[in-house]
């Protein structure tokens, strides 16, 4: 390791509670080399919200020495990047907790002027495909030294994909980057099952078979029997229902219990995507989080602010996975469909932890996952959901063999709330109404509604109907939009009943594939006359790996093959949104301008 000349931090005892990110701090724990040195994107929060803190948690759960270096400085003498020197194993690569372009650019491709994970939200501490950046520094400095990348970023470039922000097909990220691995999905697993065949003594470059990883071989695979073979990627760029095809295939393996290896040709390579492991059991999702984070950032940010932490410090995460399917999402690709929920013992010791903090004052911000609803809930009949590749198990309908009883959560709740050092419990996280609309109530769906607007609101509720038109929600894998309106009524009814005064808050999307400007003028329509001025919206950002992206680059639906309109422009993309705010003079007669050149007079009355 290398000399450091400059270091701020010297409070050693409250900085071995954290993993090191100065050579001092690792000679501090008499550390002359260590075995793994993780490079991230974001700034080191020690927080199991934080995906980079789990997985450095997770290798230093296997005995080995890790440093963490968060946001290194790759425009300089690349210093950060030296200052640990060779490590004894690997070097391991996230872009962290959002997609660099994503965390970067808007839906229009302009840079934005902030970004969460960094001290002070702070913009520019990352490179741009930060992922491919790091590694490329590392291959130059230590050559032979192998590289693991992971993280959203890489779940989501595996094989040929869309890439928005350069309008065009990229190949896997593998190819671009020169990491000799790759990890998709929650890596926790696959980094584990790396680390011991390390310590089995297997060398590196036979690494080839641990689920959930992704490598590129030189040698033709054709003794792959079992493995199914993608469209290559150069017949990709020819022909886009190819790449139509091979989304399909990706998208049902990915929602299978036991999928089948995948292979896709690129140039004289062989992308080789090996299957998931299988959705990790309570008692491992347990294991996970009782690691010993801190649930602080790293003390060198002593007197900044990290925005992404500060929305969720007080928060808890209660499972993993979305059933959910919806085509513009990323988290059945990364998290699976599947879901695994921590024990009720799990989630109230972490509780406990959160109330022992100096500035907590008694409210839990968030008891939540990627929907807030779903905690525990799963196929009655394994067997059935065996033969099902369907990515979605509540649309078109909610799933006969899907198991909704929400009593497990209410007792959840209930039991946080009987704590003595709790006033209240929220959920932040966003929930799906349209489960919870069943007028037979066998899942006690009504007792969790009163539970969740009584006790869980604090004054905003978060629900995402997406859109209000049948055609575009039908795109998405959304449920109709008269299903917000008897949710929203139901909430009304409660507020008045116990004289609360929350507020729901809908979330749009504009620019969707299959949404044309009249479907907005619709929207706006009915938001009209439901008295709603729509906070949460979001233009549509392709991303990678997305049945909606796929839609946006082939301009088809990809399953019926159909051809659908898709807002590309700037322009088109401009005025799909100045429809949420109908009401603004300064759009007014824009929007009665396009209305009246499209003979749609009908609307402007409605609206005007």
């Amino acid at each position: 390791m290398q000399k450091e000349v400059n270091n701020t931090t010297t409070n050693f005892p409250q900085l071995s509670n954290f993993l090191p990110t100065t050579v001092k701090e690792a000679r501090f724990r008499g550390w002359e080399q260590v075995d793994v040195v993780l490079f991230s994107g974001d700034a080191y929060v020690d927080h199991p919200a934080f995906a980079n803190a789990i997985i450095g948690r997770v290798i230093e759960n296997q005995g080995l020495k890790i440093a963490i270096v968060p946001q290194p400085n790759w425009q300089d003498d690349l210093r950060d990047f030296k200052k640990f020197g060779r490590p004894r194993l690997f070097f391991a690569v996230s872009a962290g907790n959002m997609d660099s372009m994503v965390n970067h650019y808007t839906a229009n491709r302009r840079r934005r002027s902030d970004d969460a994970y960094t001290p002070d939200g702070r913009a520019g501490a990352r490179p741009d495909r930060t992922t491919i950046v790091y590694c490329q520094i590392l291959k130059k400095l230590y050559v032979d030294v192998p590289i693991i990348i992971g993280g959203i970023e890489v779940s989501m470039r595996r094989l040929t994909h869309y890439d928005y922000w350069d309008n065009q097909l990229k190949q896997s990220i593998l190819t671009e980057s020169g990491a000799d691995i790759a990890v998709y999905g929650m890596g926790e697993e696959p980094i584990i099952a790396i680390i011991n065949a390390l310590k089995n003594g297997t060398d590196f470059s036979q690494i080839k078979d641990v689920p959930q990883t992704f490598y590129l071989s030189k040698i033709n695979p054709q003794n792959h029997k079992n493995a199914i073979f993608l469209h290559s990627h150069e017949d990709c760029l020819k022909d886009k229902i190819k790449y139509a095809e091979n989304f399909k295939i990706i998208e049902e393996e990915s929602n299978k219990t036991e999928a089948k290896q995948i292979i896709q040709k690129t140039e004289n390579q062989y992308i080789i995507i090996n299957p998931p492991y299988s959705p990790v059991c309570s008692e491992e999702l347990d294991t996970i989080y009782d690691l010993p984070f801190t649930r602080l950032p790293h003390p060198k940010y002593l007197n900044k602010t990290i925005p992404a932490y500060e929305m969720i410090k007080f928060s808890v995460n209660i499972h993993r996975g979305c059933f959910g399917g919806c085509a513009f999402c990323t988290i059945s690709a990364h998290q699976g469909k599947f879901i695994s929920s921590r024990t009720e013992k799990s989630i109230l010791n972490e509780v406990k932890k959160i109330t022992q903090m100096p500035d907590f004052k008694g409210y839990i911000s968030d008891l939540g996952g990627p929907s807030a609803n779903m905690y525990k809930m799963g196929g009655k009949n394994l067997e059935i959901c065996k033969k099902c590749t369907k990515p979605s198990c509540i649309f078109p309908v909610i799933c006969k063999n899907l198991n909704t009883d929400l009593q497990p959560l209410i007792n959840l709740y209930k039991k946080i709330d009987a704590l003595p050092e709790i006033k209240k419990s929220f959920i932040g996280s966003g929930i799906r109404y349209d489960m919870l609309l069943d007028e037979k109530n066998e899942n006690h769906e009504r007792e969790y509604i009163n539970e969740l607007i009584i006790n869980h609101v604090s004054g905003r509720l978060k629900v995402a109907p997406e859109h209000t038109e049948k055609n575009v929600l039908q795109t998405m894998r959304k449920a109709d939009f008269d299903n917000f309106e008897k949710f929203k009524n139901i909430f009304n009814k409660i507020n008045t009943q116990y004289k609360l005064n929350q507020q729901l808050i809908p979330y749009f999307i504009s620019s969707h594939p299959a949404c044309c400007p009249e479907d907005m003028a619709q929207l706006a329509i009915k938001i009209k006359n439901m008295n709603l001025h729509p906070e949460q919206i979001q233009d549509f950002t392709p991303t990678p790996m997305t049945l909606a992206t796929e839609m946006f680059y082939t301009q088809t639906d990809i399953y019926s093959q159909k051809n659908i309109f898709v807002a590309k422009t700037k322009e088109e993309k401009l005025l799909q949104r100045m429809f949420f705010f109908w009401y603004k003079k300064e759009y007014k007669n824009i929007i009665i301008n396009y209305l009246r050149k499209k003979n749609r007079n009908d609307i402007i009355k409605k609206l005007y």
